[in-house]
């Protein structure tokens, strides 16, 4: 990879990284379902105008907007407002990882590899440290919820697989048309008139900036960089990247919002992520030592 796509991948996970604290800001004076309706009506417009609509069937555009967009998003913002620090969100949302090997197996009969097996069982017991903290420093419906979230990315990733190849800026920018209306209505059923009326009414410049940056940093500019490097070099070697996303996520959670963990979380933490670790080289690894002992 050329330095200047390193450079490239390294903005697009301090995007996805920073993104965490973001709405941490965002949920401060919008609520939940409010800010994902506003985060994704500002991603698709006016993009829409200017980017192609994908070439697939609408019904596929439908289960990846209510998926990987609304159910996400609707899961994740709900955990960071009852609770869930923007750190450990990070964190607990990148076992959308096996989330998505889960479904794979069950849906599309993909065989599970060993060291995944491995790695989930690793991260599992990693997430079991950092949820035995709950009540502490954050609440147990926040880190519930935030695992709800990453099964819906992880529904959403077999939804791309059985879309195929498509261009994902087109895919991310048109998928950004189908949650806003649900995102209305969730957030007319569940925050009501009279606070989506206050929160509109009394939008700071810190709530605009954090829609802002979601829409056009964390989604456009973050997926559309994503894509080109996918389109440019071999996914096992781009997907490793995301594994810093929690890193930055941890460490500007800590630096601009002062938030720390206990030893048994940052237990949990390194736990977790060597899972990941795990699922994504544990392969690589295992067969290299193979040849090592032929």
């Amino acid at each position: 990879m050329s330095p200047k796509d390193i450079l490239l991948a390294g903005i697009v996970i301090l995007a996805w990284g920073v993104n965490f604290v973001v709405i941490k800001v965002g949920l401060e004076g919008v609520p939940p379902m409010l800010l994902g309706a506003l985060r994704f009506m500002l991603a698709a417009f006016p993009a829409i105008l200017f980017v192609r609509r994908p070439d697939m069937p609408w019904r596929w555009l439908l289960a990846y907007g209510l998926t990987i967009s609304l159910g996400q998003f609707a899961f994740l913002f709900s955990a960071m407002y009852v609770g869930m620090p923007a750190g450990l969100a990070s964190l607990v949302l990148q076992a959308q990882a096996f989330f998505t090997l889960g479904f794979a197996a069950l849906f599309i009969g993909e065989t599970v590899r060993r060291s995944s097996l491995i790695g989930l069982l690793v991260a599992a017991a990693g997430l079991l440290l950092i949820g035995s903290e709950s009540g502490r420093s954050f609440t147990l419906a926040g880190f519930a919820l935030t695992l709800c979230a990453a099964a819906m990315w992880g529904l959403g990733n077999i939804v791309t697989k059985r879309i195929g190849q498509v261009n994902l800026v087109s895919l991310v920018v048109w998928g950004s048309l189908i949650p806003p209306l649900p995102f209305l209505a969730l957030s007319l059923a569940i925050e009501g008139p009279a606070q989506i009326e206050t929160a509109l009414r009394h939008l700071s410049l810190n709530s605009v900036l954090a829609i802002a940056y979601l829409a056009f940093i964390a989604t456009l500019l973050g997926y559309g960089l994503w894509s080109r490097l996918l389109s440019r070099y071999p996914a096992s070697q781009v997907a490793p990247f995301s594994l810093l996303v929690p890193v930055v996520g941890l460490s500007s959670a800590w630096l601009l919002l002062g938030e720390g963990l206990s030893a048994l979380q940052w237990l949990g933490a390194a736990v977790v992520m060597l899972g990941l670790l795990i699922n994504v080289f544990g392969a690589r690894l295992l067969l290299q030592l193979r040849r090592a002992t032929a």
